[in-house]
């Protein structure tokens, strides 16, 4: 189900952590399992969340193609074709399959106008980033590491789940990814979020403003995290 803008708005306003947060209250439990397990690169640290649908593809780049060029060329084309197919608020997750490994820039000045334009708004990648002072206004990139080459890079799958910083998500996932890491979350969950997001806000500024407090010692620290334990339920 899709969710409506607004809501998907609302959620931007966030910051990923924050969104984990809440996850755990709507969820009634906390997990080791739904969000990212590596450091990734936010081009832009200040750039507001990537909230939206996955679209996703795969990547290679560290050795030459052994496929046909034409191949390659009529892959890369469909990959286009499905990037502009995207419905509203979709945001890219692309694999890049060397891993550890990887070489090659997918991303920089030319793929981020392009993706802007055909109506995406943002990419979480493992792969290789590049053109950092270049890269499209308002396209938020989040990547594995920065690199000066695009080397052999290729598309070699299109439409299929893909795992990123230890997290798999298929397409049409519903994502939240900001420079902390992203979380996979349902659209039940989604709708429920602001109003857990607000009680953990909340509850974090009540116990904040005691421990600010003059004097504060143990004994403060206790009572005020009793009130922060009930507040949170």
């Amino acid at each position: 189900m899709a969710l409506s803008p607004e809501l998907l708005n609302e959620l931007r306003r966030f910051d990923t952590p924050t969104v984990a947060n809440a996850l755990d209250l709507v969820r009634g439990t906390r997990s080791a399992e739904g969000f990212s397990r590596l450091p990734l690169v936010a081009a832009d640290p200040s750039a507001a969340p990537l909230v939206g649908y996955a679209r996703c593809a795969k990547i290679r780049a560290l050795t030459p193609p052994e496929e046909d060029a034409a191949v390659i060329r009529e892959r890369r084309l469909a990959y286009y074709r499905y990037v502009a197919d995207s419905p509203a608020d979709s945001l890219m997750v692309i694999e890049d399959e060397d891993g550890e490994e990887a070489v090659g820039a997918y991303w920089g000045e030319v793929n981020t106008c392009l993706h802007k334009r055909l109506g995406v708004d943002g990419v979480l990648t493992n792969g290789v980033i590049r053109d950092l002072d270049d890269l499209e206004p308002d396209f938020t990139v989040l990547g594995g590491r920065v690199g000066p080459s695009h080397a052999y890079v290729r598309v070699t799958a299109v439409d299929v789940p893909v795992r990123v910083f230890g997290l798999d998500i298929a397409p049409g996932d519903l994502i939240h990814a900001d420079k902390h890491g992203a979380v996979r979350l349902t659209s039940d969950e989604a709708q429920t979020l602001p109003e857990a997001i607000a009680t953990i806000i909340g509850a974090e500024q009540e116990l904040l403003a005691s421990a600010r407090v003059p004097g504060f010692d143990f004994d403060a620290l206790l009572e005020a995290w009793e009130a922060f334990e009930k507040r949170r339920v």
